[in-house]
């Protein structure tokens, strides 16, 4: 048993007895080489959007032609594909296409209403109740 000239505190950081091991990274590298600069990555937004359903059937359509080629790829691939092409346009062919595309209107779609005998009754509301002293 090893006599301690007073307890140490609880929040004190007991000195590492180990030496300190080098990674395997840096134990392959050598000190001369400068390291390789790793690029930023892009900064990415959430975002959403409103689509008529047809177009919606284009992107599934789309995912599918590009997994039979055997390069699968996800709707923000393909959405983010479609913008590179599009600014990839001239001015008039951009405009062609945008003249092409209909205007919709913007936010979430309303529920489709359901048939009265189909729909669940509504729930009741609770009443607020006062405490009359």
């Amino acid at each position: 048993m090893r006599a301690s000239a007073s307890p140490a505190p609880a929040d004190a950081k007991k000195p590492s007895t180990k030496p300190a091991r080098a990674s395997k990274a840096a134990a392959t590298k050598s000190p001369a080489l400068p390291q390789e600069v790793k690029p930023k990555k892009a900064k990415l937004v959430r975002d959403s959007f409103t689509i008529p359903k047809e177009e919606y059937a284009a992107i599934e359509v789309l995912k599918q032609r590009l997994t039979l080629q055997g390069t699968p790829a996800k709707k923000s691939e393909l959405l983010r594909a479609g913008l590179v092409l599009l600014a990839g346009l001239s001015e008039g062919a951009l405009a062609k296409a945008m003249q092409a595309i209909p205007s919709i209107k913007t936010g979430r779609p309303k529920a489709e209403p359901v048939e009265a005998a189909d729909s669940k009754p509504a729930k009741a509301s609770k009443a607020r109740t006062t405490k009359k002293d």
